[in-house]
């Protein structure tokens, strides 16, 4: 077993309930000590743009091709990790909103009177995605009347805002969803509206801990590692 040593992970708040289970054995079964932040996608790959440094970054796909052809990411270690849907929450008890067809889905969001979501531009991908969805259904300008946007980042999710009463419904990544106990996941976005967002690994450029970043990766690949990222709601590559 090698000497404890700090491995510093910059990943999506997707990933974090995943890694609640995986990153203690992964400390057992290696000897390293995680770091662990997560936060949205696209602030994460901005910040690893600007220059931060991590051992291992875990973002989209998109971004993470970037990066790596922007010399912030070691060529070669690219691996997918897991594809992330979007979904719905509603607070415990309350009426489900139809997620039959897109249509039934533009219906109950008009009929909604406040709608919980992660910001356009500057945070996580869902965000970026509804705001299209929201535009292409010709319902962007009612949205906006009754948006709240999430803080990003663990604290700021979607679902803890509905979970308070903020906000009659909540749409977000479904594994973000699912990590708050507190409220009714009513599904997944129906064909037409959904959206698959390909989560990523790589190594940075800066990264200081090689070996063990490698060795991350490939414990995150394993079997085991994609029953659990599976159960966390999200569809392991």
């Amino acid at each position: 077993m090698p000497d404890e040593r700090e491995v510093t992970v910059l990943g999506t708040t997707a990933m974090k309930t995943a890694f609640e289970e995986l990153g203690p054995a992964f400390e057992c079964e290696t000897g390293y000590r995680l770091k662990l932040t997560f936060g949205p996608s696209l602030q994460l790959e901005k910040r690893l743009a600007e220059g931060e440094s991590a051992d291992v970054a875990i973002v989209t796909h998109a971004g993470a091709q970037d990066l790596i052809a922007r010399g912030r990411g070691r060529a070669g270690s690219l691996a997918d990790l897991a594809r992330s849907f979007i979904g719905v929450c509603v607070a415990k008890g309350a009426p489900r909103p139809d997620l039959s067809s897109a249509e039934a889905f533009k219906a109950a969001m008009l009929r909604a009177k406040s709608i919980a979501l992660s910001k356009p531009v500057g945070g996580g991908a869902s965000g970026a995605h509804m705001a299209a969805v929201f535009d292409r259904l010709g319902i962007a300008a009612a949205i906006a009347n009754k948006a709240i946007y999430g803080a990003g980042g663990p604290s700021g999710l979607v679902g803890l805002i509905v979970e308070r009463g903020e906000a009659e419904i909540g749409i977000q990544q479904m594994a973000e969803l699912m990590a708050v106990p507190g409220i009714d996941v009513v599904g997944p976005l129906p064909d037409g509206v959904q959206s698959a967002t390909q989560f990523t690994a790589f190594v940075p450029s800066a990264a200081r801990e090689l070996a063990a970043a490698r060795a991350l990766i490939d414990f995150l690949r394993k079997p085991t590692a994609k029953a659990v990222i599976k159960a966390k709601g999200l569809d392991p590559n």
